[in-house]
C-alpha cells in the first residue's frame, strides 16, 4: 500500500467515522475505486490501525469528560454511575452480535458495493427523521442506552453510519441533541479498543508484512481529521443540520449503485 492510498484511507475514515456517512461504507468504495490489488490483504491491519486512531481522537477531545466519569465512578456519583452503566448496555448488542457473527461480518466487507447503496440511502432517511424530531431536554436512562446499543449493533453493516444510527436514535427516543452526540461518540470507544485486542490476541493482524511508513501516516491523518470531524458533527447535530448528510448519502449510495 502506497503512502497515498494510506493518506486517502485515513482521512476517510477520520471523516466519516464522526460524520453521519458510513465510514466503512466508503471504506469499501475507496478499496474498489483504488483498484489496489495488495490492499484487501492489509484490510484487517489498516483498519484496526485507522479506527485505533479515531479511537483515540475521541477519547482526546473528550478527555475531561471521561476523566470526570471516571473519578465519579470511583466515587460512586450516582449520575456517572448510570452513564457508565449506560456505556456498557449500549456495548451489549454490539458485542453479541461481533461474537456469535462474525464470519457472516466478514462476509459484508468483500466489496458487495449493491448492500453498500442500499444502507447509505437507509441512513439518509434516519437521519431525515432525526432532523425533523422536536428538540428536548430528557436525560440518558438505561432502556434508551439498550435501543441505541441495537442501533450501533445494526450498524455493523457497511454503509449505515454508526454515529447516524445511534444519534438518530437517540434524538427519536427523545434525549437532549448534545448529550446524544456525546454518547453515541463514547459508546464506541470500549468497542473498538475490544475489537482491536481480539485481533492482536488472534495473531491475525499480522500476517502479512506491511510497511511502516504508509502506516503511520494513515494514522495520523485518521488521527487530526476525526478531531475536526467530531467538533464539527457535535456542532451540525446542535443545529439540526443533518439532512444535508442525508442528501450526501443518498447521491453516495445511488452511486455505489451505478458504480457496480
Amino acid at each position: 500500500m502506497s503512502v497515498i492510498e494510506s493518506l486517502i484511507l485515513g482521512l476517510i475514515q477520520g471523516l466519516t467515522e464522526f460524520l453521519p456517512v458510513s465510514s466503512s461504507g466508503h471504506l469499501e468504495l475507496a478499496k474498489a475505486l483504488l483498484g489496489s490489488e495488495a490492499l484487501p490483504k492489509e484490510s484487517l491491519l489498516v483498519t484496526v490501525i485507522l479506527h485505533f486512531a479515531t479511537a483515540l481522537s475521541t477519547l482526546f477531545l473528550f478527555r475531561k469528560d471521561v476523566w470526570e466519569i471516571i473519578k465519579k465512578t470511583l466515587s460512586k456519583d450516582p449520575s456517572s454511575t448510570t452513564f457508565t452503566f449506560s456505556i456498557i448496555l449500549s456495548m451489549l448488542p454490539a458485542a453479541a452480535v461481533g461474537f456469535f457473527f462474525e464470519d457472516l461480518i466478514d462476509s459484508f466487507f468483500s466489496g458487495n458495493l449493491t448492500l453498500v447503496g442500499m444502507m447509505l440511502i437507509l441512513t439518509a432517511l434516519l437521519l431525515v427523521i432525526a432532523d425533523r424530531s422536536k428538540a428536548s431536554q430528557k436525560s440518558l436512562n438505561y432502556r434508551d442506552a439498550f435501543l441505541i446499543g441495537i442501533a450501533q449493533a445494526i450498524a455493523i453493516l457497511p454503509g449505515i453510519s454508526r454515529s447516524g444510527a445511534t444519534i438518530s436514535t437517540s434524538v427519536i427516543l427523545g434525549l437532549d441533541k448534545s448529550e446524544a452526540a456525546r454518547f453515541s461518540f463514547l459508546m464506541v470507544v470500549p468497542l473498538i479498543f475490544g475489537k482491536i485486542a481480539k485481533d492482536l490476541l488472534s495473531g491475525s493482524i499480522f500476517s502479512t508484512e506491511i510497511e511502516t511508513v504508509p502506516l503511520v501516516i494513515g494514522f495520523l491523518s485518521a488521527f487530526f481529521s476525526g478531531i475536526l470531524a467530531c467538533k464539527w458533527m457535535i456542532a451540525l447535530v446542535k443545529k439540526s443540520k443533518l439532512t444535508y448528510f442525508a442528501v450526501y448519502c443518498v447521491l453516495a449510495g445511488v452511486s455505489a449503485l451505478i458504480f457496480l
